[in-house]
């Protein structure tokens, strides 16, 4: 039998080292890390860029993991619990909300969108599966954030980015606003990734009473609010009981 192709198992090496860092990595730290000649990394970065499973960053020139990785490993989505649990949850909360609902997990510093329901009218909507939301300007990361899902800190070390105006990008700020939606029992960005779009997310709980995702729902903000820019109270009433009751689901035995 023909034995391991070595250029595959280096590929296969670098993917494994930037997945497993908290960061972008140069090709001087990949090259070290893994004992190879800088020329023999780039050259193998450069094909993993090529086909989209790394991406350079164009400011610094360092190296992270590509969309296409993303996309290739969705097939895990269909057998993942917490999806499979909550299908039917979400198609009866857009049926009910007449709004367009995702299920997110962190992944990354980001939430991971692993179910969309659309907007049960006509309109030209895009399928968000697979698609990475930044946590302190979407509903559902905020979510994350605040039941301690995924960790606050590394995203306050750095200032967040500014989508819009009301984006939260002061650490007072973004403190003070997960605060409220623990307090709350649930989460809203209004206008805070786009302008004119508003969403609202549930925690999901699983075994144990711990935050394993967050179901949400968005549209328009003149649907999703008041003139006040308040999220409307029967939208949350229904958004909450289908976290609920994906949580009971899941074992979370206080839900």
């Amino acid at each position: 039998m023909a034995g391991p192709v070595q250029s595959i198992e280096r590929a296969a090496a670098i993917l494994r080292l930037l997945a497993g860092g908290s960061r972008r990595l140069g090709l001087g730290e990949v090259a070290s890390s893994l004992g190879l000649a800088k020329g023999t990394a780039h050259g193998i970065l450069r094909t993993l860029q090529h086909v989209d499973f790394v991406e350079q960053d164009p400011a610094t020139g360092k190296y992270q993991l590509g969309a296409a990785l993303l996309h290739l490993g969705t097939s895990y989505l269909d057998v993942n619990e917490l999806r499979s649990r909550s299908i039917n949850w979400a198609d009866a909360l857009a049926a009910r909300s007449g709004e367009a609902v995702r299920l997110g997990t962190p992944l990354e510093g980001r939430v991971l969108v692993i179910h969309h329901v659309f907007r049960p009218d006509d309109t030209l909507q895009t399928l968000d599966v697979g698609a990475l939301l930044p946590l302190h300007a979407s509903s559902l990361g905020k979510v994350l954030l605040a039941f301690g899902a995924t960790p606050v800190e590394p995203l306050l070390e750095d200032e967040p980015e500014a989508y819009t105006r009301h984006t939260l990008i002061h650490p007072s700020e973004l403190n003070r606003a997960l605060g409220e939606i623990r307090d709350l029992g649930w989460g809203a960005e209004v206008q805070e990734m786009s302008m004119g779009e508003a969403g609202i997310a549930a925690p999901i709980r699983g075994q144990g009473g711990l935050v394993v995702g967050a179901i949400g729902v968005s549209g328009a903000v003149e649907r999703i609010c008041d003139s006040k820019g308040r999220p409307l109270p029967a939208l949350i009433t229904v958004l909450r009981e289908a976290a609920r009751a994906i949580s009971r689901d899941l074992g979370a035995a206080r839900w």
